[in-house]
């Protein structure tokens, strides 16, 4: 169904190749997970699939790549509508219309689809994406996750062959990501259609995986299937770190392969010991707090408190209102009730000085984006800072992320972007750093030094409260947890404690060795050792 043959593509000013001699073939009703760190080249992989590479993203390609037959060299975007689906990273730039209904709808207008039939695949996709509610509701005013789930409505109602997805799970709550990826497995076995997605989560996707591409940043990319693919690549997983730390041969590609094995060798490691939530000075207060747009309650009456050098995350379900509760702390919101950081209210504050008191990097990085080069940006950022010179570059550097300042933000791929801006926030050195969805975009590498860089932060006395989907991450960086829904902060205590309790926000190595209460491959590794 896809072949590449001796793929290689160039971007003007590039020093080396982003591709280079790529060759695999991928049959009809494969699901192939694409794997590799933050800039390997993984989109642009997924953008020669369609055309996108090169008839819109520019650059040169050589070699073929064909799709049902069909080169994509002389076949843009448009002529491969009917044959392939394409969801990118942002939902919100790839929508055309106005609501959720009219967005799905869309697409097949564009292919002819008769309005009889078209009508009943609105439906059909509705309830297959398990967003018939928001059916009416203008996408503008939807959450992050809820968006991405209706780009995914979009591309399937038009019924493609082919199936190209860029980090699809990213914005979905665990519970979302599994019915999303369930009803996708579910059309390749039952349908025969034919996926190509990226993902940096793996432990979402890779026990679905029939084959896998990895992409080692070098212009390469090495096929096969996840068990070889994943025992060579310097992409670790947990069950992948597991499988280190008990010295397997092979990595298991699912909890209850894990477990069995875990089961049979006696794999029993210690705990690590319960700490309880510290309990420290203030660095925020906030009582009542109630946020409405228009009759929809986002927030309703939350009380919270931080305290200095702890980091809080923040969980729950699409739509419970983390953000809102973010940007309601952050000053950016009209909100009912009191919000007070070293004694002050942000709400009633300029932006500069709101910043300096506490900073919110946002799940969509580009909104705080808009100087010509990243160079440009860093600089603005240690002036509005105060900041001494290259402090901001040398933050990104250490979020593992090294580009050459003179290229263009909007460039970069989706997690370069999101952790420049990180960068620029953390350049202010506030005393409360709220991260909305920070991990979205970033490998494993990536999200390792950001951990690092939360934990100094708190060590210095930051307050961080980190709104996330992503539990691997939550286990690993922060001690408390909170758990949202409706509006209403719902659970609130230690994260060893609430996590394992927890069968939908358990990370992996908690289910693996139930009833032991582990979080991380590296308590794992300790409680072996």
């Amino acid at each position: 169904m896809i072949t590449f043959d001796r793929v290689r593509v160039t971007y003007p000013g590039a020093t080396r190749p982003t591709l280079s001699d790529v060759s695999f073939d991928l049959p009809e009703g494969d699901l192939c997970l694409v794997v590799g760190s933050t800039g390997s080249g993984k989109s642009t992989l997924l953008g020669a699939v369609n055309g996108l590479v090169p008839h819109f993203t520019g650059g040169t390609l050589a070699g073929r790549v064909l799709v049902d037959a069909r080169d994509t060299a002389h076949h843009r975007p448009r002529d491969l509508a009917d044959v392939v689906g394409y969801v990118g990273q942002d939902p919100l730039r790839g929508f055309v219309t106005d609501t959720v209904e009219d967005e799905i709808a869309y697409g097949m207008e564009q292919l002819g689809i008769d309005p009889v039939a078209m009508r009943k695949r609105v439906e059909e996709t509705l309830d297959l994406m398990g967003i018939a509610d928001l059916r009416r509701r203008p996408l503008v005013d939807l959450s992050g996750g809820q968006q991405q789930r209706v780009a995914i409505a979009a591309v399937l109602a038009a019924q493609p062959r082919v199936l190209v997805l860029d980090e699809p799970t990213s914005a979905l709550d665990p519970t979302a990501a599994q019915d999303v990826l369930s009803a996708i497995a579910t059309l390749v076995h039952e349908v025969g259609l034919t996926v190509l997605l990226a993902e940096h989560r793996l432990e979402r996707v890779m026990q679905a995986a029939d084959s896998m591409l990895w992409l080692p940043g070098d212009g390469s990319v090495v096929h096969g299937s996840p068990r070889a693919v994943l025992a060579g690549a310097t992409i670790t997983p947990p069950l992948a770190a597991l499988a280190r730390a008990a010295g397997w041969d092979e990595v298991p590609l699912s909890v209850r392969e894990a477990r069995r094995r875990a089961l049979a060798e006696d794999l029993r490691p210690t705990p690590p010991p319960r700490v309880p939530v510290a309990a420290g000075p203030s660095a925020l207060t906030a009582s009542d707090v109630e946020v409405r747009f228009g009759e929809i309650v986002a927030v309703s009456g939350v009380s919270l408190e931080l305290a200095e050098r702890s980091v809080t995350a923040l969980l729950g379900r699409n739509g419970a209102g983390k953000s809102s509760l973010l940007w309601a702390l952050q000053g950016a919101l009209s909100c009912g009730g009191d919000i007070a950081i070293g004694g002050r209210d942000p709400r009633r504050l300029g932006a500069a000085q709101a910043r300096r008191l506490v900073a919110l990097v946002p799940q969509t990085a580009t909104d705080l984006l808009y100087l010509p080069t990243v160079a440009a940006e860093c600089d603005q950022a240690d002036a509005e800072s105060d900041a001494e010179p290259g402090t901001t570059a040398g933050l990104l550097r250490t979020l593992g992320v090294d580009v050459p300042g003179d290229r263009d933000p909007r460039d970069l791929s989706e997690g370069q972007r999101l952790a420049l801006v990180l960068a620029i926030q953390l350049a202010a050195r506030p005393p409360v750093l709220l991260l909305d969805e920070p991990t979205r975009g970033l490998d494993y590498n990536a999200k390792a030094e950001l951990r690092h860089i939360v934990d100094r932060l708190a060590g210095t006395g930051v307050a961080v409260l980190i709104s996330t989907h992503d539990v691997e991450f939550a286990a690993a960086v922060s001690r408390r947890t909170l758990l949202m829904a409706d509006g209403e902060i719902i659970a609130d205590g230690d994260t060893l404690g609430l996590l394992t309790s927890s069968p939908a926000y358990a990370p992996q190595m908690a289910k693996v060795f139930a009833p032991i209460p582990v979080l991380t491959p590296d308590d794992v590794a300790r409680g072996l050792r």
